[in-house]
């Protein structure tokens, strides 16, 4: 018999002894779960509170953030990354109030064609807000399934991906898809953990779990090794003028597209304290820093300076420390120089 039949029972009553009282779980909108599952992506639960909370009060309804600045989007998200996440946000919003009259769409195959929203988002959505019976696959989901099964098909692959999501619409029950796929996603982040010994004795599957009961729990699931991040060594330009730091904004396309940062530079090749018209030998250290991005790493060292001149290269600014905290959006790669330029500005 398929593991995968006899789980609906026991992981309901689990679930409804055992969920987190997450906000978003309060009064389940299509707007606030689409929001929350969007927040959710590549981020932890913990980190996203704030944010949620910040990003409602700001922006509570669809109409509300197809008319939000970018700047201020933009401001909203800093910190939780992966910055096209928030643009595409705002462009569904805006598809919402074009295509559909304002009205969240209800169907999984209108809610999967917004951008940004995937085959996971469109089942979460269309399941929690709509109780359609559609399955939310995400990393924790297939982490669950493939120990319950014992299937040791690479949890990266389409095809275990397409698998999964066609056992669980076999299983999933009619009457509670929503509480069916939060359950799924709420196992699999508190007890069939991804690092770590997974908590079998808490687990309301474990009396037919496959990797369980055969003590492979430390095997599955199978996954393909990550592809080595390149590095790469930039210098990170901190160029004060009075209470003010220099700022440039990124290119539109490519990593931290449009975001703000302090200017930097490949190592390698370093051109832009001549540009600036500020010397090398002028220039003193600051500090260091690392950022992992998904592909690639980079190693930083931070070079400050202090200028008279107001004048700055195109698609520059000067910001004071209020901007900082209330206008521009500067990406976490640049936090390890956020103590140094503060420290700085707070002389004056």
């Amino acid at each position: 018999m398929d593991p995968l039949q006899s789980l609906p029972i026991p992981l309901l009553l689990w679930y409804r002894e055992n969920a987190r009282d997450l906000p978003w779980r309060r009064n389940p909108t299509p707007y606030q779960v689409w929001i929350s599952e969007i927040m959710l992506q590549q981020t932890r639960v913990a980190a996203v509170l704030d944010y949620y909370r910040r990003f409602l009060e700001e922006a509570p309804t669809v109409e509300a953030l197809a008319q939000l600045p970018e700047e201020r989007l933009m401001k909203l998200w800093q910190g939780l990354g992966y910055y096209s996440r928030a643009r595409n946000l705002q462009r569904a919003a805006r598809e919402i109030q074009d295509r559909f009259c304002g009205v969240f769409p209800n169907t999984y195959d209108e809610i999967l064609s917004l951008p940004g929203v995937g085959p996971y988002t469109a089942g979460a959505i269309s399941s929690i807000a709509f109780g359609l019976p559609q399955p939310a696959v995400d990393g924790n989901v297939l982490r669950v399934v493939a120990r319950i099964t014992g299937d040791e098909g690479d949890i990266t692959s389409p095809a275990m991906k397409q698998r999964v999501t066609q056992a669980l619409a076999a299983v999933i029950p009619t009457a509670q898809p929503g509480d069916f796929n939060q359950a799924m996603m709420e196992l699999g982040a508190t007890v069939c953990l991804p690092n770590g010994a997974p908590q079998c004795q808490r687990c309301p599957a474990a009396g037919f779990c496959r990797a369980y009961l055969e003590e492979r729990t430390d095997q599955l699931p199978v996954k393909a090794a990550k592809k080595t991040r390149r590095i790469e060594h930039r210098r990170v330009y901190l160029l004060f003028l009075g209470n003010r730091v220099a700022l440039r904004r990124r290119p539109g396309k490519g990593l931290l597209a449009g975001l703000w940062e302090y200017p930097n530079e490949s190592s390698d090749t370093p051109t832009l304290p001549e540009a600036i018209g500020i010397p090398p030998e002028v220039w003193e250290l600051a500090g260091t820093g690392k950022h992992i991005f998904s592909h690639v790493e980079w190693h930083m060292t931070g070079w400050w300076a202090e200028t008279e001149e107001e004048a700055l290269p195109q698609g520059w600014v000067w910001a004071d420390r209020a901007d900082l905290e209330r206008v521009y959006a500067l990406p976490n790669a640049f936090h390890p120089f956020r103590d140094f330029v503060l420290n700085r500005l707070g002389r004056f």
